[in-house]
């Protein structure tokens, strides 16, 4: 029946001699007995209430907290569901490579930033290594344009003196072409405090020792061009025999 009495049950254990005290104090929680059974040292005291119904507006909000729980877990495992759904199509069928089916094309700044600057690939370095004045502006101009860039060109020891008081050290003057001492065009380039480990000689017959007109493929670092001196600097980064 819609309207019977449903009951909550609790049982006692007391001390014989206190079983009053025990009742009087349960029965003021709204307890009666139902059952008391009398060992020989204790008894047992059953005690029912009616169970107090749930107020409806608490019942509606239970149900209300439970429908979204239920909305969240139901979105969650739609989301996950989609989510590995999208990851299983984006992923390469068996067997297929994943790198990329073309070697990416460089583009003109990468290539520039690892070409060596040589008078066949740069008409402004041709044309710098045949000027007469050693003191042009196409002297700074080209030192601003490509410092830090590397060049290479086939030319020759003008001279060779020693680094200040060092015996081991020297600045090398050098110049395009094949005429060392003799040399009359291009730029006066110099290695300036370097020692002869640093020219890293390599090529066939490398010799024992260097000095003014030997020929060499010189591969250096630009520098900065000292316009007072009319000095273009260097920094050596290999030196062949030819």
């Amino acid at each position: 029946m819609a309207d019977e009495i449903k009951y909550e049950y609790k049982t006692v254990q007391t001390v014989r001699g206190t079983d009053g005290l025990v009742i009087s104090k349960m029965q003021k929680d709204g307890w009666d007995v139902v059952e008391q059974s009398q060992g020989t040292l204790r008894s047992t005291l059953t005690f029912r209430r009616p169970k107090k119904p749930i107020p409806w507006p608490l019942v509606g909000a239970g149900a209300a907290v439970l429908a979204i729980i239920a909305i969240v877990i139901g979105s969650a495992a739609a989301l996950s569901d989609g989510s590995e759904q999208k990851d299983e199509a984006a992923k390469p069928p068996v067997g297929a490579s994943e790198e990329p089916s073309a070697t990416p094309i460089p583009t003109a700044a990468e290539r520039a930033a690892v070409e060596v600057i040589t008078p066949e690939n740069n008409s402004q370095f041709a044309a710098l290594l045949k000027a007469a004045d050693t003191c042009g502006d196409a002297n700074a101009d080209f030192a601003t344009k490509y410092a830090g860039r590397t060049i290479a060109f086939n030319g020759s020891i003008v001279n060779m003196a020693p680094h200040g008081d060092y015996e081991t050290r020297y600045d090398f003057l050098l110049g395009p072409g094949d005429k060392g001492p003799n040399t009359t065009v291009g730029p006066a380039f110099q290695y300036e405090d370097v020692n002869v480990a640093e020219l890293s000689l390599n090529g066939k017959d490398v010799p024992a020792a260097i000095g003014a007109g030997d020929k060499f493929r010189f591969v250096a670092e630009v520098g900065d061009f000292n316009a007072v001196q009319c000095l273009f600097h260097l920094d050596p980064v290999s030196t062949e025999t030819r």
